[in-house]
């Protein structure tokens, strides 16, 4: 249907004249009669009784009328859903219990004028690929992992350098711990059904667990947090790391214990990615709140892998296409 003899026909209904539509729409008479004309051949029915005064609305027209407006209405949310600025400015999270999506949720109550569409994808390439069609705004990735390279245009700016936990169940010989330096973990089982191959999260653990010959165990389906927690709390030998920033709540039967691994604290290094061309001011609101996030206090000493992309580490500032 021709949304411009649509609109044409309301501007008619609504002013009561096709000369004061015309005005209105900054068309001529002779146009506004021609679609209103069009409009009424297309659905068989006459719309206007003409009088000396002007146009009135027939039986079928008074019933088209309130569904004339909600088509304008459709059109105008489809146009809104895609213009920069007015639809909402959409973010990956990686998942929606992540501690990246805590951040979101901080930047929400601190601009709750920046309309909000949180996504959660399941890795960095698709996280890349809905940057660069403009499916999204930003990602928050750990994105140097060997082997990938940001595609030209696409940026990277660390901005969170998230600690890691260890979760044992009661039984388990770290329970009872204070906290468990990295080189203890020698020889561990730590189970991590999520980790799947290409992930960057995998390559994290992977590189995590040749420092300090752990073993990382993925095996099996993975059936969500619930199913790996009511596993930890009944096994004496496995583990499971968690973020520190990690809001969780388990059955108070568990007793899961989580342990702070330090000297060094393990960090994951979330980065936000973004495409150069996006014009979003909802963006700009998101940069400037990360940019005044203090930094975070970790210890003296941290660890990530070597190709990992760090707030505030020196000289490994992202830029667009950086391998």
């Amino acid at each position: 249907m021709d949304l411009s003899a649509v609109r044409t026909f309301v501007a008619v209904a609504e002013a009561g004249q096709f000369q004061v539509a015309a005005a209105l729409l900054g068309v001529t008479q002779q146009a506004v009669s021609k679609r209103v004309a069009a409009l009424e051949r297309e659905l068989a029915v006459t719309l206007f009784t003409r009088t000396a005064r002007g146009a009135r609305l027939t039986i079928d027209g008074q019933a088209f009328l309130p569904h004339a407006r909600a088509l304008l209405e459709a059109e105008e949310r489809a146009v809104a859903s895609v213009r920069p600025g007015r639809r909402p400015l959409r973010v990956d999270v990686i998942g929606r219990r992540a501690a990246t999506a805590g951040l979101l949720r901080d930047f929400h109550r601190a601009r709750p004028d920046v309309d909000l569409d949180v996504v959660a994808l399941p890795d960095v390439h698709a996280a890349l690929a809905a940057l660069g069609s403009g499916a999204i705004d930003a990602s928050f990735r750990c994105v140097t992992m060997p082997g990938l390279r940001l595609p030209d245009g696409i940026g990277a700016t660390p901005v969170f350098d998230e600690p890691l936990q260890l979760c044992t169940g009661p039984a388990h010989p770290f329970a009872r711990a204070r906290a468990v330096r990295p080189e203890q973990l020698a020889g561990q089982r730590v189970w991590m059904p999520g980790n799947v191959p290409g992930a960057e999260w995998s390559a994290y653990y992977d590189a995590f667990a040749a420092a300090f010959g752990f073993t990382v165990d993925a095996i099996g389906p993975n059936f969500g947090v619930e199913a790996l927690l009511d596993t930890i709390a009944e096994s004496s030998t496995v583990s499971t790391f968690l973020s520190e920033h990690t809001p969780l709540v388990w059955p108070s039967g568990h007793d899961l214990r989580r342990v702070p691994v330090l000297d060094p604290v393990p960090v994951y290094p979330h980065s936000l990615l973004r495409h150069a061309d996006n014009a979003h001011p909802g963006l700009a609101a998101l940069d400037a709140h990360l940019a005044a996030r203090p930094p975070e206090r970790c210890g003296a000493e941290v660890w990530a892998p070597d190709w990992a992309l760090r707030r505030g580490a020196p000289g490994r500032e992202g830029a667009p296409g950086r391998p």
